[in-house]
């Protein structure tokens, strides 16, 4: 042993260094500054240790090297943008490059997922050999930033500009097959052949059987593109990428700008300007809200599978109502691998519920990602029925049957009759009260609220929620099942609308009310959608349901009439007077098209305006910042107020909900950082101001007291 660590260990035999990741008090390998510090040692140790004769790179974990450690992002990322660039490109120099220019050849064994720094760990090295099982990457365009240990310097040279501009500005994770025709690694082995693979092609290196200095060469030398190849490349790519990623995700075009005005230069100068790109992003509102996402979700994540282990392993579940989305419950389960009774009163019913999952399943195989004996096997976990037969063996039953008080009152009594008694029951209710749905059942302490989000199988977010009598077990079991299906549970207590539906009412009532005005609503559409949601009120009322909103709209009303209950007709019970139900019979705001993919397409419809005349006040013109805020402000002072009820555990868990539920701009980080961004001191007086023109909806624009008291202080809702 010439080097140990708490990260890193370097052993010597004849000849080859073995260089092992192997971060103590962990269960992954990630870039810290104590690994890149022991990195740097390590390599001194190997430099100046004569008997080595070449160097592999190997990790002690399942993983390679998942990335770098984002908890370290708000120290590394501090202090002025020249400042960060020649802190970066510092690490690159003393660190990275050092290793690169070792006298003798290294080649990187990736045993498992190799992402971002990990990657660019590898690339440092002159040869890669991959496990089949493994995945390598540079997903930091996600996280609003761009690759800063070579990335965008390294892998065009490796693999062309084109592969590299995909890769990058995409961020996705790539497989074994697809790094090895593009050339990122040099082979690709069974997992248990990888170190065998890795040694033999180190000792052709030896050998003088492989040239590893000219190799190297072709990393650190400009790339090799004419001008007017360099021009078709980046210009193309930099205009496509920019149309998909928007202009509030900066990163994916940047790093294109990098390498494009890297593409002539030599290495150290390549790493400088890669340095001066992340300090640039690292410094935006995206890439801070996208890394705190990111640390939200790992906590949530955290929380959620102490609270799994504490329910068990749920072993079979039940869906009481075969429709669409019971079906689309009963797909998720089954394709995430728990068997599921789909039970209905009616075949047809079960028909339509097999038929929604058969068309899920059938989508996969025409993708390639599942072969029809896979897509089989899934449907075989799934089994329709019109009785109760097995739900005597059920862990978990989750009633989605119509959104009606009385009919989820008598289904789920009959239903707590025919499991055991230590199943949990929960209902898919998105507005209905979980204390009141409680009220017939002989074991409340074993019910709660499990309400999924449509469609089932995109929407990553489920609501569990705590009745009043709700036992830990249930919420456990129901949280261990979320987490079995691929969800992101969130657990809230009942309220009207609970977390999500709640914090969405006002939001809503805001666009009623700017109708009622005389704001055209397909300008507020647009100016939501430059705001970064991913459809405007109008339009995502069209996609839910005109019908689902009217009667969300008249709970909320009763649960909280003092800012929930309008004076006035609104556009809503105008469109389902008018039988315009939105996409679901084809008119609703807009009217709808089948495109060429059978999709439906909105278009302006000249009768709504005629339809919403006689209910508006006249005609008003309003700026697209006004719309925002008059839109945005009643949206988060709720999302306060349910912090403030307790609603929710954490401004962490409501911002997630918020993003995972309904679509809330990801680079905006959730309500309560949007507010935290705007300062708590101007939002509230930006709120005081819309406030004296909503009317009678000013209740909704009304901070808490609470409010107030941080916005004097200087609080905020995160650090």
């Amino acid at each position: 042993m010439i080097y140990e660590g708490k990260a890193i260990t370097v052993e010597v035999s004849d000849g080859v260094a073995e260089l092992c990741f192997d971060l103590k008090d962990d269960s992954v390998n990630k870039f810290n500054a104590l690994t890149v510090n022991e990195l740097k040692d390590a390599t001194a140790a190997i430099a100046a240790d004569d008997s080595v004769k070449g160097v592999i790179v190997t990790s002690g974990k399942p993983v390679f090297i998942v990335g770098a450690d984002i908890t370290e992002f708000g120290s590394l990322f501090g202090g002025k943008e020249d400042e960060l660039a020649e802190r970066i490109f510092g690490i690159n120099d003393e660190v990275f490059n050092v290793f690169e220019d070792l006298p003798v050849p290294t080649v990187a064994a990736i045993n498992g997922i190799a992402l971002g720094g990990g990657f660019e760990m590898t690339l440092v090295c002159d040869y890669r050999v991959m496990s089949e099982m493994a995945k390598i990457g540079l997903p930091e365009t996600k996280l609003g930033i761009i690759p800063g240990y070579g990335g965008t310097m390294r892998l065009p040279r490796l693999i062309g500009a084109d592969n590299a501009i995909e890769w990058i500005a995409s961020g996705k994770d790539q497989r074994a097959d697809v790094a090895l025709k593009a050339g990122a690694v040099d082979a690709v082995v069974a997992p248990e052949l990888l170190k065998d693979a890795v040694v033999s092609l180190l000792n052709q290196c030896i050998d003088g059987k492989l040239d590893f200095k000219a190799r190297r060469r072709e990393k650190q030398e400009p790339l090799k593109l004419s001008k007017i190849e360099a021009t078709m490349v980046f210009e193309t790519s930099k205009a496509f990428v920019a149309g998909q990623a928007g202009p509030h995700y900066p990163a994916p075009v940047t790093a294109i700008k990098v390498m494009e005005k890297a593409a002539g230069m030599g290495r150290d100068d390549a790493l400088r300007e890669e340095a001066h790109g992340i300090a640039k992003m690292a410094r935006t509102a995206t890439a801070k809200n996208l890394v705190g996402l990111f640390l939200g979700d790992q906590l949530l994540s955290k929380k959620a599978k102490g609270l799994a282990k504490q329910g068990g392993k749920v072993e079979r579940a039940a869906v009481l109502g075969a429709g669409i989305m019971g079906g689309g419950i009963a797909y998720q389960s089954a394709a995430k691998g728990t068997p599921i009774i789909m039970k209905d009163i009616a075949q047809a019913g079960l028909d339509l519920g097999l038929s929604e999952a058969g068309k899920l399943l059938s989508k996969q195989v025409e993708r390639g990602r599942m072969t029809s004996a896979e897509m089989a096997g899934v449907l075989a976990k799934i089994q329709p029925s019109l009785g109760y037969d097995g739900f005597d063996n059920v862990d978990v039953v989750v009633e989605a049957v119509v959104e009606n008080p009385k009919v989820k009152h008598a289904v789920l009594a009959e239903t707590e009759k025919q499991i055991r008694d230590d199943a949990i029951l929960a209902s898919n209710t998105s507005t209905i009260s979980i204390n009141y749905l409680a009220e017939p059942l002989q074991r409340p302490e074993n019910f709660c609220g499990m309400h999924f989000f449509n469609p089932v199988h995109r929407m990553p977010l489920v609501e569990v929620i705590r009745g009043e009598k709700t036992g830990d077990e249930a919420i456990a079991r129901t949280v261990a099942y979320a987490l079995a299906m691929g969800k992101k549970p969130v657990v809230v207590n009942d309220c009207p609308g609970f977390l999500v539906n709640r914090i969405l009412s006002p939001y809503m009532g805001a666009f009623m009310g700017l109708v009622k005005r005389g704001v055209d609503f397909v300008a507020i559409d647009k100016a939501m959608e430059r705001f970064g949601w991913p459809m405007g009120p109008a339009y995502l009322c069209d996609v839910v349901g005109i019908d689902t909103g009217v009667h969300a709209g008249a709970v909320m009303a009763q649960g909280f009439p003092d800012r929930m209950k309008y004076d006035f007709k609104t556009s809503h019970e105008v469109m389902f007077e008018n039988d315009r139900l939105g996409q679901k019979n084809g008119r609703g705001y807009y009217a709808y098209e089948t495109d060429k993919k059978g999709r439906p397409k909105k278009v302006v419809d000249e009768s709504v305006a005629e339809l919403l005349a006689p209910i508006m006040d006249g005609k008003e013109s309003m700026s697209a910042e006004d719309i925002v805020d008059s839109m945005m402000i009643p949206m988060c002072l709720e999302a306060i107020r349910c912090l403030e009820d307790g609603i929710a555990d954490s401004a962490t868990d409501i911002d997630l909900a918020l993003i995972y539920g309904i679509g809330f701009p990801p680079f905006r980080g959730g309500a309560l950082h949007y507010v935290d961004d705007i300062g708590i001191a101007n939002f509230v007086a930006r709120a005081d101001e819309v406030a004296k023109n909503a009317g009678s909806l000013s209740a909704m624009y009304e901070p808490t007291e609470k409010l107030r008291e941080m916005a004097a202080s200087g609080g905020a809702f995160f650090g």
